[in-house]
């Protein structure tokens, strides 16, 4: 079996398991994604939606985030850990925003990496959840290990992984795989043990092979 037939089995077998294919972050708007994916770095989601209602709550656009200072902003984000580099990189790019974007969240990959301490995992999960963009890969931990498990790639560089993944999987398809994997990285192929008895993918994975 290729890796292209076992990548197109892998999103046909979690899109059954997991039909709603969901970010776990919690947000409303462009901003608000942009804010929180750049919290959930070394940082659990459950964790980055406990502290952003008052995050968001403060600051309610980029003119907000742009006219306040890394140290307030701080106060409010302290249990994500990193928070101190977090909170410049928050503000920073929130000042870009509104110097060059009229306060809005730009929609190109090369514009989003371009903003201070966003990286191409945020940009993807940008372009993908909020603009829609076909092909949007988001490459986290879970991506890594199970795209890896699956025989889909050698690779630790997740740009290489992404640009592998890209080739590999349906356009439209992307953006949900990549989340529906995270489900099922936490649920199953968790980081500590395969259950490869209750995989969905064990019939063509190549670890269980």
């Amino acid at each position: 079996m290729t890796k292209k037939q076992i990548a197109l089995k892998a999103v046909e077998a979690l899109k059954a398991e997991y039909p709603d294919a969901i970010c776990s972050l919690t947000y409303t708007d462009p901003l608000e994604c942009l804010v929180a994916t750049r919290l959930s770095a070394q940082c659990t989601d459950a964790r980055v939606n406990m502290v952003t209602p008052a995050l968001f709550a403060r600051y309610t656009c980029a003119a907000d985030f742009a006219g306040s200072s890394p140290e307030e902003v701080a106060e409010y984000i302290k249990s994500c850990g990193l928070y101190k580099t977090k909170s410049k990189d928050i503000v920073a790019m929130a000042r870009v925003l509104c110097e060059k974007y009229d306060g809005e969240v730009p929609s190109t990959l090369e514009e989003l990496i371009a903003l201070p301490g966003i990286g191409r995992k945020t940009a993807n999960l940008v372009m993908g959840d909020i603009f829609g963009m076909p092909g949007a890969v988001v490459v986290d931990t879970h991506c890594i290990r199970i795209t890896r498990r699956l025989g889909l790639h050698s690779e630790t560089d997740q740009r290489k992984i992404e640009m592998i993944l890209r080739g590999l999987l349906p356009a439209e398809e992307s953006n949900d795989f990549c989340h529906r994997l995270v489900l099922h990285g936490r649920a199953v192929c968790t980081a500590r043990k395969a259950m490869c008895e209750s995989c969905c993918m064990a019939e063509f994975c190549r670890k269980k092979a």
